[in-house]
């Protein structure tokens, strides 16, 4: 099991969902989150971006599912409308251990970040990887502003294009859960494979 640390995170629950190495834009405008957002950038620390859980209870902050991820804020800038738009990345996940409501609402949460996940690029690709690789290469091509989102595209590396493909599939956020266990590169990627070849 990865070695982790224990860190107090403010909480946005969020149907979207990215991980390590994805990035997102997100529209500000909720009291609670513009604080989240101020609190994050003077610390430079972060928050956590966390799946939904469509059966969970909002009073017993059982709608947040306990696996997240770690993101920054890369970019931000004030919107035509006058709210606050920002660019996320995701950097490392964590498994929530306790969550708390403050007085206007934001959710904030104890928090076991997980060590990196190492970096596989230079490892070699077999051929399922690549079909992987040139199917996300394809969906960059189609869908440009999702492209610029990537600056630095590191289609090198298997498990990034993993996490990409496990933010773009219309997954059950359930199924996110489960895949997104502890040392979890191989289900992934047996996962991704195994849905990549019945749709062939």
């Amino acid at each position: 099991m990865s070695e982790q640390n224990t860190q107090t995170l403010g909480l946005f629950p969020l149907t979207s969902h990215i991980l390590p190495g994805g990035r997102m834009q997100l529209r500000i405008f909720e009291p609670r989150y513009v604080r989240l957002v101020r609190e994050a950038l003077k610390a430079q620390s972060g928050f956590g971006l966390c799946m939904l859980n469509p059966e969970g209870c909002k009073d017993e902050n059982t709608h947040i599912l306990t696996t997240g991820t770690l993101v920054r804020i890369v970019d931000f800038e004030s919107l035509s409308d006058g709210y606050l738009g920002i660019t996320i990345e995701g950097d490392r996940i964590f498994d929530i251990q306790d969550i708390w409501t403050e007085s206007d609402g934001l959710r904030k949460g104890t928090v076991s970040l997980r060590m990196p996940t190492a970096q596989q690029s230079g490892q070699g690709v077999d051929e399922q990887d690549s079909i992987l690789i040139e199917r996300l290469r394809e969906v960059f091509e189609v869908y440009p502003e999702f492209a610029e989102l990537y600056p630095e595209k590191q289609f090198d590396d298997p498990l990034w294009v993993y996490h990409r493909w496990l933010e773009i599939l219309p997954l059950q956020p359930t199924t996110k859960q489960n895949l997104l266990r502890h040392d979890y590169t191989k289900d992934v990627q047996h996962f991704l494979h195994d849905l990549f070849a019945q749709n062939q």
